[in-house]
């Protein structure tokens, strides 16, 4: 049967290739599939403890039946996130709570956030992510950014609706932009409007602090005296328990 197997981040570099179909025997699993790239390339098998995979845009256990046609991300730890493609902002909108969006222009805060603003909201709560102009003592030069987007997507809409329920705001907009870019621009954008302050902000951070565990977007950072993939956040252990890790074993 044939997979189609996506390679990110790190594993781009690694493997010498974005993507590529492979033969796997009928009833193969992510586990054969995993051995297989650990045989060619020494370097991706000691780093398969810090990885995820995901079977067509969700994550997925070591030990998932593949199918004729299904798509496999290997996925290094993230460090970044977000939605859907890039139609501009319509600040018209009154029902802005599943405006969840990947863009490779410069995101416009201001209009973001005046959009949101309705009468009945007591506080609307902003994290802008800001690219710095250096990391550990590195000087940077400007950030590129990456992502699985279709799988990004899926899960930023789900940070998105998970948090109105789990805390009770209004709306809770997501922007998080791909491509290269300078020092001062917004990465990402996430806007709260709740009718009370504690949980716009309770639920800023929980979005920002779970979209850099969870979703895939990856980030290489470009210094004075070369570039690398930027480390990210470790995936949660419930993810790299029935992923990757689990791949590790080997069948007796």
């Amino acid at each position: 049967m044939k997979i189609r197997v996506l390679f990110f981040g790190v594993l781009r570099e690694l493997t010498g290739r974005d993507a590529e179909t492979i033969d796997l025997p009928d009833g193969g699993v992510v586990r054969d599939l995993l051995r297989h790239y650990a045989g060619q390339t020494p370097r991706l098998e000691k780093i398969l403890p810090s990885l995820a995979v995901a079977v067509n845009q969700e994550y997925s256990a070591a030990d998932r039946l593949l199918s004729e046609g299904d798509e496999v991300g290997l996925l290094p730890p993230v460090s970044g996130g977000s939605g859907a493609s890039g139609e501009e902002f319509d600040e018209r909108r009154e029902d802005v709570a599943d405006d969840v969006r990947i863009v490779r222009d410069p995101i416009d805060a201001d209009a973001i956030v005046a959009g949101l603003k309705h009468p009945q909201d007591g506080a609307v709560v902003v994290f802008d992510g800001v690219v710095r102009n250096n990391t550990r003592g590195r000087r940077t030069l400007y950030l590129v950014y990456e992502a699985y987007e279709a799988m990004a997507l899926k899960q930023m809409q789900a940070l998105a609706a998970e948090a109105r329920t789990r805390f009770g705001v209004r709306a809770a907009p997501i922007v998080h932009r791909l491509g290269r870019l300078e020092i001062g621009e917004t990465s990402v954008l996430i806007v709260v409007a709740s009718a009370h302050r504690g949980a716009a902000f309770d639920a800023c951070r929980w979005i920002i602090d779970s979209l850099k565990k969870t979703v895939p977007i990856w980030k290489k950072e470009y210094f004075e005296d070369g570039a690398v993939w930027a480390e990210g956040e470790p995936f949660p252990e419930v993810i790299r328990q029935s992923g990757v890790t689990t791949g590790e074993k080997r069948a007796s």
